[in-house]
């Protein structure tokens, strides 16, 4: 049977291996072609997942030989707005690894090539897609805390990485937040309004760059979203997807990043004169969630769908942009030493 998605996968490293191999679980799914600048990774990449496709190391070439009309783009950061533009001016809609770009200006830009061409442009953020968070999500909007006024979201690990993340300049806010700021806005339903940020190398890191990180953000929805992240915390770690807590009118949702979340809520009943009320546990429920695909396979599954249906993915680029600003606005703020407008950053 001819298939209905034609897949370019542009770089074949590591991350490739996820991408490639959800592709060929899916029937109406071929990779026509893999892409790498170094041949070689590509001709192994082939061998290693038992591929027939002609390799590349030009992503054009690769488009026009094949007739493609997907690119799965799991290059570099740095490659990701040439891979992005090029494919998506050749007619082919982009599901990518994060971030969307490096900087604002090409984060935007990508967005207006994918509404030019009508083709779908959607970012990888894995983390979305874990039935605990989404747990945590319902027992925000369902109203079970009330109104919420903070969230918090604390990240302490100490990863002995090696390679380009110790010789990054703030590799905390440029290759980890990004997951726990679009965690933010999946929670509270709320695009980020401002930031403060404060990033330095604590004693004993072992990064040349500032490992770690506290940022203020206002949210759209009145709530203060406060991070606080470190990549070279040694002993007591937090979970990968952060401890959170979030206090709302009549309650407090807590995750610990580990286990099912739950919320304490003022008991209802005659609490008067009591100097703190009594609370009842909540636990967050599994409903909906049981469908949903963990990480990669979940976002993939998301992806695919929203071209079936003919609508935006929830990680489209017009939407993942905010959070790609949350991290870059960040830096900002930290740089200058000043809040930061969102907005106004955006539209820079």
């Amino acid at each position: 049977m001819t298939a209905t998605y034609n897949v370019v996968v542009a770089g074949c490293g590591g991350m490739s291996n996820i991408w490639i191999d959800y592709a060929l679980q899916r029937p109406d799914t071929e990779i026509v072609a893999l892409v790498d600048i170094k041949e070689e990774f590509a001709i192994a990449k082939r061998e290693s997942k038992g591929l027939a496709c002609p390799v590349f190391t030009d992503l054009a070439q690769a488009i026009e030989q094949t007739g493609a009309n997907l690119v799965f783009d799991v290059t570099i950061p740095a490659s990701h707005y040439e891979i992005s533009s090029t494919a998506l001016r050749m007619g082919c809609h982009v599901f990518g690894e994060k971030p969307l770009a490096e900087t604002m200006a090409a984060c935007n830009e990508i967005v207006q090539i994918s509404e030019q061409t009508g083709k779908a442009h959607a970012v990888m953020q894995n983390r979305r897609y874990d039935p605990r968070i989404r747990s945590l999500r319902e027992l925000i909007a369902s109203g079970t805390i009330g109104k919420p006024g903070f969230a918090g979201a604390d990240f302490f690990i100490g990863a002995h990485f090696g390679g380009f993340r110790d010789a990054m300049a703030s590799p905390l806010l440029l290759d980890m937040a990004i997951h726990t700021f679009d965690q933010a806005r999946l929670i509270l339903n709320a695009d980020p309004v401002s930031v403060y940020c404060q990033e330095f190398n604590p004693p004993g890191s072992w990064y040349a760059g500032h490992a770690a990180a506290v940022c203020i953000f206002e949210m759209s929805d009145g709530s203060i979203f406060n991070y606080r992240g470190s990549w070279c915390a040694e002993g007591a770690p937090t979970s990968w997807e952060a401890q959170w807590r979030i206090t709302g009118e009549i309650g407090t949702a807590i995750w610990d990043g580990h286990g099912a979340p739950y919320a304490e809520v003022v008991a209802d009943k005659d609490q008067a004169g009591k100097f703190m009320k009594e609370t009842i546990r909540v636990e967050g429920s599994a409903e909906g969630t049981q469908q949903l695909r963990y990480g990669h396979h979940g976002c993939l599954d998301e992806m695919f769908a929203s071209l079936e249906e003919g609508r935006p993915a929830e990680t489209d680029s017009r939407d993942n942009r905010y959070s790609m600003a949350m991290v870059l606005a960040s830096l900002e703020s930290a740089s200058t030493g000043r809040k930061v407008s969102i907005q106004e950053f955006m539209e820079q």
